[in-house]
């Protein structure tokens, strides 16, 4: 991994449309050759980059948000690629990372790959071996994504329900048949079958299928909320 390259034509900021078409790869990396070099490599496979030269700096930038995947060196000043890995695992971000040290050892890449790291290469990596974890890893974050807009989508509808719809989509995703529904719940079978037609309305379906598909990307804790409380 060799070459120059301006920094400018690195690291200058993505206009917002841009930044939603194109992932971006951020190196956090000490050594300036480094990130030099991992930049042109990622450019040169079509991606946009950005270096930091280390992880308080890339903290400052908030580029997080931004769709994509991470490199980052283990040994660094400061905090280490395993404290940022930690941190932003505690924060809930769930940004893809690609190790990249000169410093590795097994006790270090089981740590970091039961983690969650997309892989933990020792340099000098073969080129091809690291844009394949940085594939990878992009592949992972638009999975990612994709997968929590659903979630946003289905809990905005959910938060449609009055609590009876919802203690009968409850039970619908149970598995549930009208009738035992009706039972349960001390109403008659016509109600169920009006509450179930609002519910599939308003949350967008056009099956009892898909309405319990989009029941199960619902946290746990959405899906249980209010489960104990009796309507009168």
């Amino acid at each position: 991994m060799t070459g120059e390259q301006p920094l400018a034509r690195r690291s200058a900021p993505l206009s917002p449309q841009r930044e939603a078409e194109q992932p971006l790869v951020i190196i956090v990396d000490d050594d300036a050759s480094v990130r030099e070099a991992l930049s042109e490599l990622i450019l040169s496979a079509g991606f946009q980059s950005i270096c930091f030269a280390s992880t308080r700096e890339f903290l400052d930038a908030d580029v997080l948000d931004t769709p994509g995947c991470l490199v980052l060196d283990v040994r660094m000043p400061g905090a280490s690629g395993l404290d940022l890995q930690d941190r932003l695992a505690k924060s809930g971000n769930a940004k893809p990372i690609i190790f990249l040290t000169g410093h590795g050892d097994i006790p270090m890449t089981v740590q970091a790959m039961k983690a969650g790291a997309v892989d933990f290469l020792t340099k000098p990596a073969r080129d091809q071996t690291l844009l394949d974890a940085v594939v990878a890893g992009i592949a992972m974050d638009t999975a990612r994504r994709a997968a929590a807009v659903v979630v946003k989508r289905n809990t905005e509808r959910l938060e449609t329900l009055t609590p009876r719809e919802r203690q009968v989509l409850r039970e619908v995703a149970r598995g549930r048949v009208n009738k035992q529904i009706a039972f349960d719940l001390g109403i008659s079978e016509i109600t169920v079958k009006l509450h179930r037609g609002n519910v599939m309305r308003k949350m967008e379906v056009g099956s009892i299928g898909e309405l319990i598909r989009a029941w199960e990307t619902l946290p746990a804790a959405t899906r249980d909320a209010g489960a104990a409380k009796p309507l009168a």
